[in-house]
């Protein structure tokens, strides 16, 4: 047996060395089982599926349901036992396993919220990738981010996350920039019973949850509850923005609900999402802050009404959906300790609060009457507002900083006014089966928006089944990204000004790309991209505008090779190269090689043994930003768990970081961070589970 030497970029020897013992481990592990498998013989591939799940299957491609391999779009589908097998807890944590996207931390805030690059495009609160729960934007017009105060999803009720890389705003509109993210969670049938789990490990962290599933003749309910607790990791952070050391600050509170009810032709959801007793990351400004606390309260709703077939070849879905979502603080934020700031012996001290609802309204239709053709239609309303905002201070900023008593700002004073927005929107798609073995997808959406106006986004897609093992297709599509309400309105605050007057962030991309199946066991992928973005928001002086430009390219290659029915092997590898077109260097902060591979054995009857690499290297600083290179980082995770019977205990046993890499997300230029944001060392989780 000859073992190749594969060269990759380090940024010295040591990382050479030290990559080489991190992966010892997994490599003699899944050396020793693939002398096993090989042995072995793979003759049912409905065993497969049933092991791993089903991911042969997407439906955010084109909004209806296809195989994977012939949709339009790069796509990836993270199911429910794969979920499982990674011990993933959250959302963030299952979508590490993703091919081009990588998951940092929020740069804008430094509250540690989550934030999903693509393909290079890592902002500092994810506005250009759209996540959705059941097709539904969970996007706050605050930041225009998914996620608020550190609200990492939980995974326990998640059937299924679908992802597509590459536009998708002529199917979803806004944010559909870099990437869509769909979170299917689980129906009647998905649970089938009763469960109760437990979960505790380090950090003093404990869930405790239940989920029950079940049909009463043609009633679906589906129910699940969460609630839990942490301290959070503790990491120290060598330097604040006022020179000092401390840890981070990541304590909170949890509940998660959702209710899932179908009778007939309806389905109704609701959902509800709590984080309290928050601690605030890193401090707003950069400054620790041992004291503040906040919380994020989501409430959502939605009603729909489906027929497969209202007439001959004509499928209707009306839906009607409702979310507000509130953040405020329960104890006063510490900008800056006292004695930093002069003037201020008690500190800089503030309470900014917002509350916000969304209401939406959408019609589909998909019409399959036309020979060899497949099209859906649809049009939608959307009221979005800010309707409440209020903050109590110490300080003023107009025209300079100054101290105050504290006082409830206004006017001009306020971080924050409310506003609201109305979007209309209509779009069409065909999926035209022209010959044997090509299919081309066309589809246009015009968005109408109340306060910046309208864009129009097309995407073509053409998609040949080669030969039997082997299908090609090329894509071209344009997205948007809408500006938040701080980017157009926010206030208070001399150093960052909104601009109402911003237009939206613009995308074109495009993409060829490979599903090749060399045998029944082993499949790969490869797809290349390039992309040129215009409008790029920032900022200019002190205020937002529209005055950045920024050309990507790359691309992903996957395999998945089931080795045996005891051994499946997987992983991928990306890279990307994204250049600000204004400075003529590098935008900065997402990795340029990502490698990441997987391995599930089951070879003791009962358990599975599942081990993940994570290897994240080469990313630069942005222009302007002279400290060093952001360190490159290899995590290596093990996870042990039993069968999941219909009837009784399952365990799992998560070690995460098993060999205490020093992990850092890159902190922003003047966010007070030098020396970035110091991620989980090795970490512990023990779950339970009992099903009746």
């Amino acid at each position: 047996m000859r073992i190749h030497k594969i060269k990759i970029h380090k940024n010295n020897r040591k990382g050479h060395e030290m990559l080489n013992k991190r992966l010892m481990l997994p490599v003699l592990l899944l050396s020793a089982a693939g002398l096993q498998a090989n042995a072995e013989s793979l003759n049912d591939e409905d065993e497969l599926t049933q092991a791993y799940g089903d991911t042969s299957f997407i439906y955010i491609a084109t909004g209806t349901r296809q195989q994977v391999s012939k949709a339009p779009a790069a796509a990836t589908v993270i199911t429910a036992d794969q979920i499982a097998s990674m011990g993933a807890r959250t959302v963030s944590e299952a979508l590490t396993a993703v091919p081009g996207m990588h998951v940092s931390r929020n740069r804008l805030q430094n509250l540690y919220t989550p934030t999903y690059g693509v393909r290079g495009i890592l902002s500092d609160t994810s506005p250009h990738v759209l996540m959705l729960i059941n097709g539904i934007p969970r996007t706050s017009v605050y930041l225009g981010n998914p996620d608020e105060q550190m609200v990492e999803l939980p995974v326990d009720n998640i059937a299924r996350i679908e992802i597509i890389r590459g536009p998708g705003s002529a199917v979803y509109g806004a944010d559909a920039f870099a990437g869509t993210i769909n979170i299917v969670t689980k129906t009647a049938d998905d649970i089938g019973g009763t469960q109760v789990g437990i979960r505790t490990g380090s950090f003093n962290s404990n869930d405790l949850w239940m989920q029950h599933g079940k049909r009463y003749d043609q009633l679906e309910v589906a129910g699940y509850l969460r609630v839990g607790s942490t301290d959070g990791s503790k990491r120290r952070i060598e330097s604040d923005a006022t020179g000092r050391s401390g840890s981070v600050n990541l304590q909170n509170e949890a509940i998660d609900g959702q209710l899932d009810l179908a009778y007939d032709k309806f389905r109704w959801r609701a959902g509800y999402t709590l984080r309290d007793n928050q601690g605030t990351g890193l401090g707003i400004a950069g400054a620790l802050d041992p004291v503040g606390r906040v919380r994020s309260e989501r409430i959502s709703s939605d009603l729909s009404w489906s027929d497969q077939n209202l007439a001959q070849d004509l499928s209707v879905t009306l839906q009607a959906s409702f979310m507000q979502l509130a953040n405020t603080i329960a104890t006063p934020l510490m900008v800056y300790p006292g004695g930093v700031i002069p003037g201020f012996p008690d500190g800089l001290r503030g309470v900014p609060d917002k509350w916000e609802r969304q209401a939406r309204f959408s019609a589909s239709a998909v019409y399959s009457g036309l020979n060899d053709h497949r099209i859906r239609m649809g049009m939608g309303h959307d009221q979005l507002e800010i309707y409440r905002t209020r903050e109590s201070k110490n300080f003023t900023q107009i025209p300079v900083l100054a101290p105050r008593p504290m006082y409830e700002a206004s006017g001009a004073d306020l971080f924050l006014s409310p506003h609201s927005r109305t979007l209309d929107y209509v779009y069409i798609q065909d999926e035209w089966s022209f010959a044997r073995s090509w299919t081309l997808t066309g589809g246009i959406r015009r968005d109408n928006y109340s306060d910046f106006g309208g864009t129009t986004n097309p995407r073509l897609a053409l998609v040949w089944e080669t030969a039997h093992n082997l299908t090609t297709k090329v894509m071209y599509g344009t997205a948007f990204r809408a500006p938040s309400f701080i980017e157009q309105y926010a206030s208070g605050n001399p150093v960052a000004l909104g601009n109402p007057a911003l237009k939206p962030e613009k995308i074109a991309t495009l993409e060829a790309g490979a599903i090749w199946r060399p045998m029944h066991t082993l499949q790969t992928s490869l797809t290349l991209f390039r992309h040129e973005i215009s409008d790029i928001i920032g900022q200019s002086g002190n205020t937002y505008r529209n005055s950045g430009k920024q050309n990507g390219k790359g691309g992903e290659l996957e395999f998945v090779w089931d080795a045996s029915y005891q051994l499946r092997l997987s992983g991928n590898y990306a890279y990307q190269k994204n250049i600000d077109e204004t400075t003529g260097r590098d935008a900065g902060y997402a990795p340029h090689h990502r490698i990441y591979l997987r391995a599930d054995w089951r070879g003791l009857p009962g358990w599975q043994l599942s081990s993940q690499v994570n290897y994240v290297a080469d990313r630069s600083r942005a222009a302007g930003d002279l400290r060093p290179e952001i360190p490159d980082y290899t995590t290596v995770d093990l996870t042990l768990r039993s069968d999941r019977p219909k009837q009784g205990w399952d365990v799992s046993l998560s070690i995460f970081n098993l060999f205490d890499a020093d992990v850092r997300e890159p902190s922003k230029t003047g966010a007070g961070i030098p020396f970035d944001y110091r991620m989980p060392g090795r970490t512990l989780w023990l779950q339970g589970r009992y099903s009746l």
